[in-house]
């Protein structure tokens, strides 16, 4: 969705524009030599020399091992895409907007690379004998937040600022929904054993509010990268203030629930780590029930906390059709 950005004005415009072009010169190889292009190609290299490094000695396993392969190859074929389409001027071309899409990926690649960052090194580097798989899985980490940092660094120069004509995506709520849609699926992760709420009426509601929710804030998402933001019933500000309301308002639900259900004994839960047998013999590759019911409950205040920012900024904002 187009947007001018000032202090607390967002106004909106009806074109489909192809968005605005990075601060590169696009359809030239000069285009790498700019400090937005030089930083795709840190970008590209670190994703590429990580997973190379791993891949040359076999050095992952098991779900965490997978995810933090996938994250490395999934980033180097998207910063790769991206860098094609700057070079060839094919932006009016790329089926999605691209006002949104870049800074919507980068986004996203910084915080997959971040979770891969602190996953691959904590579940997996630690438990290997000294050698060359060792040195390769640990050279691997340092490229991973090498990547985290190129990503970051991209949102940070093309972030919204006020006055400039931007999407959606680049402003703070937009921004806000890459981070809680993330969280979202690091939770789904985490739960993706049904024994762990399957037991209780309560725990249901919780994955059923995590679902939910991050639907709509992938709605969202998904309506400003195909500029389909007028095909909804109500005015786009409005649904965005009523989903951050909502969303706010289920997820103190579920903050409450979670815990309550999952570590108080008279609900049936586990207060002590120590108690429970999963977590008894440190497995390679595996975490406990116990640890994943405490991440999931850390990771619902945290998107709590998102989804109150999102609420604030977007109840700051005033659009103005033009």
């Amino acid at each position: 969705m187009p947007v001018t950005v000032t202090r607390t004005t967002i106004t909106t415009t009806t074109s489909s524009s192809s968005g605005l072009g990075s601060p590169t010169i696009v359809g030239s190889p000069r285009a790498l030599t700019q400090p937005l292009g030089l930083l795709r190609l840190l970008q590209l290299l670190s994703t590429c020399v990580a997973f190379s490094l791993v891949a040359s000695v076999g050095a992952w396993t098991g779900a965490m091992g997978n995810w933090s392969m996938f994250t490395w190859c999934f980033c180097f074929a998207v910063t790769l895409i991206i860098l094609i389409v700057e070079l060839g001027g094919l932006q009016s071309r790329f089926p999605l907007s691209w006002r949104n899409f870049p800074i919507t990926y980068a986004c996203y690649a910084a915080l997959f690379c971040l979770s891969a960052s602190i996953i691959y090194p904590t579940t997996y580097v630690q438990f290997l004998s000294h050698g060359r798989s060792r040195d390769h899985a640990i050279a691997a980490t340092a490229f991973s937040c090498i990547a985290c940092v190129a990503y970051a660094t991209e949102v940070a120069w093309t972030r919204a600022r006020p006055g400039e004509i931007t999407g959606y995506m680049a402003t703070v709520p937009g921004l806000l929904k890459v981070l809680e849609t993330f969280v979202a699926c690091i939770i789904f992760a985490f739960i993706s054993n049904p024994s762990l709420y399957q037991h209780q009426p309560a725990l249901e509601w919780c994955v059923a509010v995590y679902s939910i929710c991050f639907i709509l804030a992938a709605v969202a998402i998904l309506l400003n990268l195909g500029d389909c933001t007028n095909m909804l019933p109500i005015s786009f500000p409005s649904f965005l203030s009523g989903l951050a309301l909502l969303s706010v308002l289920l997820y103190a639900t579920a903050l409450v629930l979670w815990p309550l259900y999952q570590f108080n004994e008279k609900y049936g839960g586990q207060p002590r780590r120590s108690r429970d047998v999963s977590c008894a013999d440190r497995h390679t590759y595996y975490v406990c029930t116990w640890d994943r019911r405490l991440a999931v409950a850390i990771l619902t205040a945290i998107n709590l906390l998102a989804y109150v920012a999102d609420l604030v900024y977007s109840a700051r904002l005033v659009f103005v059709r033009v």
